[in-house]
């Protein structure tokens, strides 16, 4: 198997197609909940004995940690399927938009996972689809397409990351800029980064900017994304020199989708930590080891960090890229993103 397997995995996920998961232990295979539908349910599982697997963090949302099997952090969680546990049913224990719209019939019974390997590939598949890490699961069954646990890792593998194009690109802010392009052979999209002013054989000042097409492009309020873009391209400048990454990692690494699911539970009252884990993602699924390869390729080995974040400093040194100096980076608050921020310092350890 290869990363091109995993991509067209993410890509039969998405079309609501079944995939396997192989493992030493044998095979799990995998119907995506939020893209599948009753008929393909009954495809899949004619028997309708087909247990839902779900993470650890819907579980407990769904007040299942009390029971030992799924009583671990961090691991997966497999319901026993029992009659009226439908598609419907599934659907309204996978999605937590109908938590308040559909009481949750239950009781619900975790069971003992044979195969965990499998298990946790299939909820990082379902991450890195963009869909809700909630699957119907037969334990030994086949699908078209099979792939193994380390498959899934080398689908962005920061190692096979390559220049694809760059170009001179002015920016306001920044005139004298150039953009240059980044991808793998499997990615669907590209990472950015753009250097700023002229090299003078100090560190430059980096930036790592997360992709956020709400508060980057629509000017949204409800986090600090957009200004800390423009105000890092013009510290940037103002340094003489230094380097942007623009990271395709939408909503630390969920996708726009859930994302947006994400600030529909913020509206009920969860802050932003509480509306991932609901969700059944961990708080932050970003990987910074792509920007580290980035940063390599551009030949810096040595950075002055311009971020509040100390993940992005232990990420970059762990993947071989020295962190010379963080710089804070911190922007005022308005009325709509005060309580995500208070949450990015108390929940999440970002220092300003």
């Amino acid at each position: 198997m290869s990363a091109r397997a995993v991509a067209q995995a993410i890509d039969s996920l998405r079309r609501g197609w079944p995939v396997a998961i192989r493992t030493d232990s044998g095979t799990l295979a995998l119907l995506a909940i939020e893209t599948a539908d009753a008929g393909r349910l009954a495809a899949f599982d004619p028997a309708r004995t087909a247990p839902v697997l779900i993470s650890s963090g819907r579980a407990v949302t769904l007040k299942l940690s009390n029971q030992a099997p799924a009583a671990a952090p961090e691991c997966p969680v497999m319901i026993e399927r029992v009659a009226w546990l439908d598609f419907d049913a599934a659907t309204a224990l996978a999605d937590p938009q109908f938590d308040l719209q559909t009481p949750l019939k239950g009781p619900y019974r975790a069971t003992e996972i044979d195969d965990r390997p499998a298990a946790m590939a299939a909820l990082r598949l379902a991450t890195l689809a963009g869909i809700l890490p909630a699957f119907f699961v037969i334990p030994g069954g086949s699908a078209d397409l099979v792939i193994a646990p380390a498959d899934i890792d080398r689908h962005e593998d920061a190692v096979r990351l390559t220049i694809a194009a760059r170009a001179r690109l002015p920016v306001a802010g920044a005139e004298s800029a150039e953009i240059v392009a980044f991808r793998t052979p499997e990615m669907p999209g590209e990472h950015v980064a753009l250097l700023i002013g002229t090299p003078d054989g100090k560190a430059p000042l980096v930036r790592l900017h997360s992709e956020c097409l709400t508060g980057d492009v629509l000017g949204s309020l409800k986090c600090d994304c957009g200004p800390q873009l423009n105000a890092a391209i013009s510290a940037i400048a103002a340094s003489g020199w230094g380097i942007l990454l623009y990271l395709r990692q939408e909503g630390r690494g969920i996708g726009l989708i859930n994302k947006l699911r994400a600030y529909a539970l913020q509206d009920q009252g969860f802050d932003t930590v509480d509306a991932n884990t609901r969700l059944g993602f961990a708080v932050d699924s970003r990987d910074f080891a792509v920007a580290a390869r980035m940063l390599a390729l551009l030949g810096q080995r040595s950075v002055r960090l311009l971020t509040n974040n100390p993940q992005k400093v232990s990420q970059l040194e762990a993947a071989g890229i020295r962190v010379a100096e963080r710089v804070p980076h911190k922007l005022p608050a308005n009325p709509h993103n005060e309580r995500y921020l208070a949450t990015k310092r108390d929940r999440t350890g970002h220092e300003f």
